[in-house]
């Protein structure tokens, strides 16, 4: 079978992050959280039931009522796992979905904050996720705070960040300290790329590991039923993921 592709490590990883979740929810233009919320849901089948809503779904998406739904679910505690990105995130885990510079004179802009913050106060287990690492998105501190990643003492919070997922790195995040702590490098990529490539300070080993892959039998559920069950949300990923794979068999 062919080695796993980065897309997949990082999908595999997500799915492992979801351990032990009854529901999770899904927002928009989030294909990687999508296959991996539905390759836990196969991995956990027999065992227990995940319930799975993805933004935009036909078939996986057991709200009816949009978004009311998804908060209303969120603040009475009915909501295990979501999963959020930004255009800038830093050490303490703030997300910035606002845009770059001094609010309101902004130089760049972004679609904003919706819901971020109310959901990252309500999810008990919130998965940063964002493909691009590079300074320029994980900073030192962000621009604007859509979502805040800790709070001040007394302040009731039963949700918040567990880990941040980038294309180089697994990290996990202290909200007592606080602060991330890398997990694991993804395969080809080392300590000190990771220090250059991030705005913020991390704790680390002196010798990380690398992030696991999916074994066999995991990696052939996800080419398979994942893969047949994502296309019906996002058709042009789907497209490119066996466009990939093919690309990546070897030649005879």
């Amino acid at each position: 079978m062919t080695p796993a592709l980065p897309r997949e490590i990082l999908i595999c990883t997500i799915a492992r992050l979801l351990e032990g979740v009854r529901t999770v929810a899904v927002g928009a233009a989030s294909p990687m959280p999508a296959a991996a919320s539905m390759l836990r849901r196969a991995l956990d089948e027999g065992a227990r039931q995940v319930r799975l809503s993805i933004l935009g779904s036909v078939e996986h998406n057991f709200f009816t009522n949009g978004s009311t739904e998804l908060f209303d679910c969120a603040g009475q505690g009915r909501l295990d796992a979501f999963f959020l990105g930004g255009g800038q995130i830093d050490g303490q885990a703030n997300v910035n979905l606002v845009g770059v510079g001094d609010y309101p004179q902004s130089r760049v802009r972004w679609p904003g904050s919706f819901g971020s913050a109310y959901l990252y106060f309500t999810v008990p287990r919130v998965i940063l996720f964002r493909e691009e690492h590079t300074p320029r998105v994980l900073v030192e501190k962000v621009d604007f705070i859509s979502a805040p990643g800790i709070s001040p003492p007394g302040v009731y919070r039963p949700g918040g960040p567990v880990a941040l997922l980038t294309s180089k790195a697994l990290f996990s995040f202290d909200r007592e300290r606080p602060g991330f702590t890398l997990e694991s490098l993804h395969p080809g990529h080392d300590l000190a790329e990771l220090h250059a490539a991030t705005g913020f300070a991390f704790a680390h080993t002196d010798d990380p590991p690398v992030t696991p892959g999916p074994d066999t039998a995991t990696l052939s559920l996800l080419r398979g039923r994942v893969l047949d069950e994502l296309e019906e949300t996002y058709p042009a990923f789907a497209t490119d993921w066996r466009r990939d794979l093919a690309a990546a068999q070897p030649v005879t």
